[in-house]
């Protein structure tokens, strides 16, 4: 079967869904790829690249949609487009089913079977196939470089000679894949940044990140969003107005706002509203990426940049991945090229469009003849965070209880293994006709063991590997004993010498190995 991908006709449009890289992928799966000649262009890929890589460069798009029986391309098909879909075709693309009536319509009565890649599941097995993802990881970092375009200032702080300089402080709202994107940009930047979010589980991975969690003093619990598909559920009315009053709290220190909040098939959320605005100081910088449902906040415009009476400067671009159109493009087509590994098990470039897989059927949206859209919940659902049980606060008295009672168990096991060392040694020491040499050597040795368990215990878990790692490195002088005993006379003694000086050269070489490699994480290169 042959794959191939026409030139996005959309207006704007940089993107293209098949990278040479991509198309060497394809081909494994006994695939043939076609592409219109200058598809990749704007993306940095020449037709002669493409050549190079096999594929077979076709000169018009109804070519192409003619010979081609998998039709790959990122933007939803415009209405001439629909006009060259066929039967028994597949088509891979964004599709907007929600809100596409009219190409639901025509991939029904053509009989192509429609991929969308916006439907795609979001759970642990499909992620390598999460278009929306990469698009959004793309959108998040891209909207902290236009702020920084038409932000006067730096990011981060400076001391220099000509006076201080304060960092900016950045407000991401929406912890999403977008606004994690956002947040590590703009804190690799060296800006102050906070973040919010509706789902509370969102907001260790903020902290992770160099972010404040921006709380909310709201007793009421929102829903996890492993339930809800991964997305923000919708908020109730009074913790919507908690939140539109935190934020006219911080909206007057905020030197620029990115908002990324947008639930599927939804308009988006009003989060910033008009006193906001006004409310931020001149220079002040919103980025807002849900422009194109709307937007979050009240004065953006879509696909324009505007600048408010009061100097606050709003981009509405909606156009974000198709920017950095390599990058964009290099990941689109990955999701691509996993999506048609799932579709051909058997590599044999025949698709297996099996309608029993979590993943197909929940991308896909028409299926001979008839529209699958929208499709029902995947079988394996994502695990919802359990709640937290609400721990009592201890009382002093309580907390000195706990500690004593700690104390003597601790004790009462350090007394029971003194005695049974004890009680070893004594047994040994019994044993009719035991040297005294053996004796002395034998009481060093249990009172080494006693006090390397109770040192390797307390150590905490976090360090544990690296002190192991050391130690082992270190403690493997015991070599020199082998080395002495090798020599002996005694064949079973030269025996197990040999095999303690193989044991102890791996503790040697393994334990520095392991502590370097450990060390090597901590290095960003």
């Amino acid at each position: 079967m042959k794959i191939g991908t026409p030139k996005e006709v959309f207006e704007g449009e940089n993107r293209v869904a098949m990278t040479p890289d991509s198309a060497r992928q394809l081909q494994k799966l006994g695939y043939d790829c076609l592409i219109e000649s200058g598809a990749g262009v704007k993306a940095g890929f020449s037709d002669a690249l493409y050549e190079e890589a096999g594929v077979t460069v076709i000169e018009t798009a109804a070519a192409l949609w003619k010979e081609a029986d998998i039709v790959a391309k990122v933007r939803q098909p415009e209405s001439a487009e629909l006009k060259h879909l066929r039967d028994g075709q597949t088509l891979i693309s964004f599709f907007n089913p929600a809100a596409n009536d009219e190409g639901m319509e025509a991939a029904k009565t053509a009989g192509t079977n429609v991929i969308a890649m916006e439907m795609v599941p979001r759970i642990s097995r499909a992620q390598k196939m999460d278009a929306l993802s990469s698009m959004a990881n793309i959108a998040g970092y891209r909207a902290v470089i236009e702020a920084g375009n038409n932000f006067g200032r730096f990011f981060t702080g400076q001391v220099t000679a000509a006076g201080k300089v304060p960092p900016a402080k950045v407000l991401v709202v929406g912890a999403g894949v977008a606004g994690l994107a956002a947040i590590g940009t703009s804190t690799s930047l060296g800006a102050i940044t906070y973040a919010f979010d509706v789902r509370p589980e969102v907001a260790e991975q903020v902290e992770s990140m160099g972010a404040e969690f921006v709380f909310l003093d709201f007793e009421e619990e929102q829903q996890d969003g492993a339930a809800t598909g991964g997305y923000a559920a919708v908020s109730s009315p009074e913790f919507a107005a908690a939140q539109l009053a935190k934020f006219r709290e911080l909206a007057p220190d905020m030197d620029i706002v990115i908002t990324t909040a947008l639930i599927p098939n939804r308009e988006a959320p009003e989060l910033w509203t008009k006193d906001m605005v006004d409310a931020m100081k001149p220079g002040s910088v919103i980025v807002d990426l849900a422009a194109e449902k709307g937007g979050n906040c009240k004065l953006t415009v879509k696909d324009e940049k505007i600048v408010t009476d009061n100097g606050v400067t709003i981009i509405g671009y909606t156009d974000f991945p198709s920017r950095m159109a390599t990058q964009a493009s290099t990941l689109y087509a990955t999701n691509i090229r996993h999506m048609m590994t799932d579709l051909t098990p058997e590599k044999d470039g025949q698709i297996n469009h099996d309608m029993e897989d979590d993943v197909i059927r929940g991308a896909t949206v028409t299926f001979k003849n008839e529209i699958t859209f929208p499709p029902p919940p995947p079988k394996v659902q994502a695990i919802a965070a359990k709640p937290k049980e609400k721990v009592p606060e201890l009382t002093a008295e309580e907390k000195r209880a706990q500690e004593v009672a700690a104390f003597k168990a601790q004790t009462k096991q350090q007394v029971t293994l003194l005695a049974v060392g004890a009680a070893l040694v004594l047994g040994v020491g019994l044993i009719p006709g035991m040297p005294a040499s053996f004796m002395q050597h034998f009481i060093v040795f249990v009172l080494s063991v006693f006090i390397g368990f109770q040192v390797i215990w307390n150590v905490a878990h976090s360090l544990h590997t690296p002190l192991m790692a050391v130690t082992n490195a270190i403690s493997s002088i015991i070599i020199l004993g082998a080395l002495i005993q090798i020599g002996s006379s005694s064949m079973l003694i030269t025996l197990l010498a040999a095999l303690g000086i193989f044991m102890a050269s791996v503790n040697i070489f393994g334990g520095f190995l392991v502590t370097r490699r450990m060390l090597a994480m901590f290095q960003k290169s």
